[in-house]
């Protein structure tokens, strides 16, 4: 299967994937909370860290074609009606390693809380000690699976 690289700038998140936002009502973070449905749904996220990298591609824009796996409602908390969640696979190329992980996709529709840019894909991979906000990185995918597009043009 074919790859497709897309840069980008690792950027600080809202928190809440992690559970490190003092004002977020899931102290245990969101992913933690979630990886059970996850897994009974068919998707095992073991060896993943439990918290998203914030991938932003501006200018550029991403668009969902054809995810690995995708959820409907799933009702992870009483905080909050059921989410739609799909996930891509991906490989996160940063100094000399890489990462294989998934685009972790919350979709907007049933997301009702903490927006995200269409330029910003939440990563889900493996503990990376070295990585930090601001700095460029690089992203593989595969072509079916999303659209990377200028603004303008999607």
């Amino acid at each position: 299967m074919s790859q497709i690289w897309v840069d980008g700038t690792v950027i600080r998140g809202h928190g809440v994937a992690s559970g490190q936002s003092a004002v977020s009502p899931y102290p245990a973070g969101t992913i933690a909370m979630q990886q059970p449905y996850f897994a009974t749904l068919g998707l095992d996220l073991t060896g993943l860290h439990l918290a998203t990298i914030n991938f932003d591609i501006q200018p550029a824009q991403w668009r969902l074609l054809q995810a690995d796996y995708s959820f409907r409602a799933v009702h992870w908390t009483e905080l909050h009606p059921p989410e739609d969640f799909s996930f891509i696979s991906c490989q996160l190329f940063w100094q000399t390693q890489t990462y294989a992980g998934y685009i972790y996709y919350p979709h907007p529709a049933t997301k009702i809380q903490h927006f995200q840019s269409p330029s910003l894909l939440e990563l889900l991979l493996p503990w990376i000690p070295t990585i930090s906000y601001g700095v460029q990185a690089r992203l593989s995918y595969r072509p079916e699976q999303i659209q990377i597009q200028a603004a303008a043009l999607l």
